[in-house]
């Protein structure tokens, strides 16, 4: 048996319709440059204060606010869970394995969407920043997650699409495992210790992994 914390935006859902429409809402209302859906699914994974700082807004704590305020507003469920993503979590749990989530998403929110399209059922414990940031450092998130339940972290794998997944799965002495259909570029899918390039692979290349 082995412990998988998992990340959600870009490994189980595509969130890219909420999350974008949220950020250009935001911006747009700031009077700061706009862009395209296709042109923000870099925000999509790390912290979105660090991305509106990026996108050059003075205040990104009121960038945020404004983005929040809209995401919440129904943007959250503007997303859908990729698929595979239910079979693989089904057969990753019938095979014995401890199943957590761990996403840059706040708790709240993320819980929320875990609920709303079914996932939650398969986590044993789900993991993400409070509302005031705390945790927002994915690495700092993991540790945690792995203090909290006494977690080897020898004994544990990172599912993500985003270098911060397998930054903070290096930093904590943990296996990762890079997913290709989400959004990290191929430079940051390179740091990964292993690919799974479709969702109906996952569960077959984590019980290679976990050997």
């Amino acid at each position: 048996m082995s412990t998988i914390f998992l990340d959600l935006d870009g490994t189980l859902t595509d969130p890219k319709p909420g999350i974008t429409g949220a950020v250009r809402h935001a911006l747009d209302t700031l009077g700061l440059d706009s862009f395209t859906a296709d042109q923000l699914e870099w925000v999509i994974g790390p912290p979105l204060l660090d991305s509106f700082t990026k996108l050059g807004a003075s205040d990104p704590h009121q960038a945020f606010a404004l983005y929040r305020a809209h995401y919440t507003d129904g943007g959250l469920y503007d997303c859908t869970i990729y698929d595979g993503i239910h079979d693989a979590l089904e057969t990753l749990a019938a095979a014995g394995h401890r199943l957590f989530l761990a996403t840059a998403k706040p708790i709240a929110y993320a819980t929320r969407i875990t609920a709303h399209f079914g996932l939650d059922p398969h986590m044993e414990q789900q993991f993400g920043p409070d509302l005031d940031a705390t945790f927002n450092d994915k690495g700092d998130l993991l540790r945690h997650a792995l203090g909290l339940t006494g977690i080897d972290p020898q004994d544990a794998i990172m599912v993500g699409d985003r270098q911060s997944d397998f930054t903070a799965a290096k930093v904590n002495g943990m296996t990762s495992l890079g997913v290709s259909w989400g959004y990290g570029s191929a430079a940051e899918l390179e740091t990964a210790d292993a690919l799974c390039h479709t969702p109906r692979q996952l569960a077959s290349d984590l019980a290679r992994l976990i050997g």
